[in-house]
């Protein structure tokens, strides 16, 4: 019942974002079929938002407007477009089927079309205003690892490769992006924390097969332990802290310490090494206790503690809460063995764990056979227990599904978000640039997304319906404009391209047919264009249950 009821409020939180987002995007593409067709000499009869008993009409010179009861979608109907019509010879030249083969194509095209460059304004728009992304700043670069090597250290600025600037961390990636399996030097320029002088660093970076198999470019250049992310300030707090009495739990986040605001899991060493024990210790804390549906700040203070010569993590009793469990999933081997969220993982078959990595390597690894033993400590005892992973299809974040053993757990998140920063430009020039570039990368990555769908290369779990397109609107809409905008011209490139395939009934399937017409002189005939039909809504309908049938399962967690 708890999970209907969340249900039904999240889609009334999404109905609004939904509507605006669906019906401005709808309303763009009905208008470019209709301002095409009446610049072509075509009668339109029915401009309509929604399908089915029209809730508000208006009626103006030949065209009627409405706004129809099913928010799905909407149509331009235009007389003479059924080719069995009956029209007077006089009607002939407000007939769409009576126009010229060409004009036919330009009146179809233009619903897409219009799409496309919506997509555009809105991504100009989008660069005018200003848009979040990420700074070129490195997160954790763990010692030996080869960025390490290199000279690269936790904090870098990069502020150029290869002599070109890198304002932003997908300035880089684009560098790094490559269409063959090469080796890739790189003169890197970056500016350590702390000062304000550039150093030089030369490196080679490897070539390997891109991840995002969204992407055109097949490889990227990679340097091991090169990375934006770093580890939060997310603590675990074992029963024996004294911490702990004074109030601290697993899973808060620490934002300051004495004043000093911290923000990475490599700060609170240095900042606790400067404070002297004979001080009190503040800690500003963001956390949720019993009853609290959201996060709030609290401020926890402590004491001088006389036994101790300085502070550290270990003095105090805190530790890294990734090998903490977040979350043990129902009727999984893990709740099944008596599993329970915050207990602490220290080993799996005899081997100490030291991060969250190596939990996943060590329950990939399961042969099969021999139950794996499993050593936690759960209020400051130790417990021991056997789980047999079972073999599960896990989404990556790329979209692709990978078979591997699991036992359905899941750490206390401990990532820090990258530092992000506002681009933005008064160029109107730049701006449309920016924003033809956008626009013509999300058209490609969806193209590629089809292209993967049919190489089985992505699960066709991905394809999602209204449900996800209002859950999307719903989210950007609360995250900001800027956000709410950019998805809505996402939705446009997908509008776009989706109406272009040579599915018939969708605009990709007349013309087709036009198409056809060009080459044979003559148009096909009805009977053919029926069955096409036909067999296109079929196509259709079966799309959009799978989709809906997808929503419902992500939804519900099926």
């Amino acid at each position: 019942m708890d999970m209907i009821l969340n249900f039904v409020n999240q889609g009334l939180s999404a109905i609004v974002p939904f509507v605006i987002l669906l019906g401005v995007l709808i309303f763009i593409h009905e208008l470019g079929h209709f301002l095409v067709a009446r610049w072509c000499g075509v009668r339109v009869e029915v401009f309509s938002l929604g399908f089915g008993k029209k809730i508000l009409k208006y009626k103006k010179g030949d065209t009627t407007y409405a706004l129809s009861i099913i928010p799905l979608g909407g149509y331009v109907k235009m007389f003479g477009e059924q080719p069995g019509d009956s029209i007077t010879e006089e009607d002939k030249k407000f007939s769409f089927t009576h126009k010229t083969v060409w004009q036919r194509i330009a009146v179809v095209l233009a619903g897409p079309l219009m799409n496309f460059f919506f997509a555009i304004a809105i991504f100009f728009t989008v660069a005018i205003i200003g848009e979040d992304a990420k700074t070129p700043i490195l997160g954790d670069i763990a010692p030996k690892t080869a960025a390490y090597e290199a000279g690269f250290r936790s904090g870098d600025r990069l502020v150029s490769v290869n002599n070109k600037a890198i304002n932003t961390w997908e300035d880089l990636q684009k560098i790094m992006s490559l269409k063959e399996d090469r080796a890739l030097h790189l003169d890197v320029v970056v500016q350590h924390q702390g000062s304000k002088e550039d150093s030089k660093i030369a490196v080679e970076a490897k070539s390997e097969p891109n991840p995002n198999v969204l992407s055109s470019y097949n490889y990227v250049a990679v340097i091991d332990g090169l990375t934006p992310m770093s580890a939060g300030t997310t603590v675990g707090v074992p029963g024996n802290s004294p911490l702990y009495a004074m109030g601290l739990r697993t899973g808060d986040t620490l934002t300051a310490i004495n004043g000093q605001k911290v923000t990475y899991w490599r700060e609170l060493e240095p900042v606790l090494a400067k404070l002297s024990p004979k001080e009190t210790l503040t800690l500003e804390v963001m956390g949720t206790r019993e009853g609290d549906k959201a996060e709030k700040p609290l401020t926890i203070t402590m004491a001088p503690l006389e036994s101790i010569k300085t502070y550290s993590l270990q003095s105090l009793g805190l530790e890294s809460s990734e090998l903490y469990l977040g979350k043990v999933v129902e009727a999984s081997p893990a709740a099944a063995a008596g599993l329970r969220t915050m207990d602490r993982l220290t080993s799996i078959n005899g081997v100490t764990l030291t991060k969250w990595e190596d939990v996943l390597n060590n329950i990939k690894s399961f042969d099969g056979k021999n139950p794996v033993a499993l050593t936690v400590v759960r209020e400051g005892q130790k417990v021991e227990m056997k789980i047999t992973p079972k073999m599960t299809t896990q989404m990556t974040a790329n979209g692709t599904e990978e078979k591997r053993y699991t036992i359905g757990i899941a750490p206390v998140v401990n990532i820090a978000m990258p530092e992000l920063m506002v681009v933005k430009t008064t160029n109107p020039i730049d701006a449309l640039v920016r924003g033809t570039q956008r626009t013509w990368d999300v058209s490609v990555m969806t193209v590629m997304s089809f292209v993967r769908l049919f190489e089985a290369k992505i699960s066709p779990k991905n394809i999602g319906g209204v449900l996800s397109i209002g859950q999307a609107a719903s989210e950007t809409y609360k995250m900001g404009i800027t956000q709410f905008l950019q998805m809505m011209a996402i939705i446009s490139v997908n509008l776009f391209i989706l109406n272009l395939l040579p599915v018939p009934v969708l605009d990709g399937g007349h013309l087709v047919f036009y198409i056809i017409e060009v080459v044979k002189g003559a148009p096909l005939s009805l009977r053919k264009m029926e069955v096409a039909q036909q067999v296109g809504m079929a196509l259709l309908m079966s799309l959009m249950i799978f989709a809906l049938f997808n929503d419902f399962t992500r939804l519900f967690g099926i």
